[in-house]
């Protein structure tokens, strides 16, 4: 992938993540690893309630962690 193409899907957000809440994304997945067990909304919830992450971030991390694990 060049430069020049641009970041699509649940990635294209991990920008505006990092920016926002001050972390790497590499952060959140160490934090999505803890609840592993969950199911993706179950995860998000987490994500929201106690990391107060909104809706589309909380997902888009999930998404992505979840997609990266199944290989």
């Amino acid at each position: 992938m060049s430069a020049d193409t641009p970041v699509k899907g649940p990635a294209s957000y991990f920008p505006s993540i990092e920016k926002t809440y001050g972390q790497p994304v590499a952060h959140w997945f160490g934090i999505l690893d803890t609840v592993k067990e969950k199911k993706h909304m179950e995860q998000v919830a987490f994500l929201k309630e106690h990391h107060q992450l909104g809706h589309g971030h909380a997902n888009a991390l999930v998404a992505f962690h979840l997609a990266r694990q199944k290989g």
